[in-house]
């Protein structure tokens, strides 16, 4: 799986962080590694917890706690 996240306002707008990683989409806690990023998280570093709260069929409602070490 690969995804970008794009700040769109605030102090980090135009920076984004991309999580890159095996995602078993069927276990309930997952772990994925932040490989990097643009503007502020350039070289970006870190690790998403995705927890699944709810599966119906083909459609998921997932939450992320990202932490990200930037420099």
């Amino acid at each position: 799986m690969t995804l970008t996240y794009l700040f769109v306002s605030g102090p980090y707008n135009g920076s984004s962080f991309s999580v890159v990683g095996r995602n078993p989409v069927m276990g309930e806690d997952r772990e994925l590694p932040i490989v990097g990023g643009t503007g502020m998280f350039r070289l970006a570093r870190g690790y998403c917890l995705l927890e699944t709260h709810s599966m119906d069929g083909m459609n998921a409602v997932v939450g992320y706690n990202a932490t990200v070490i930037h420099y």
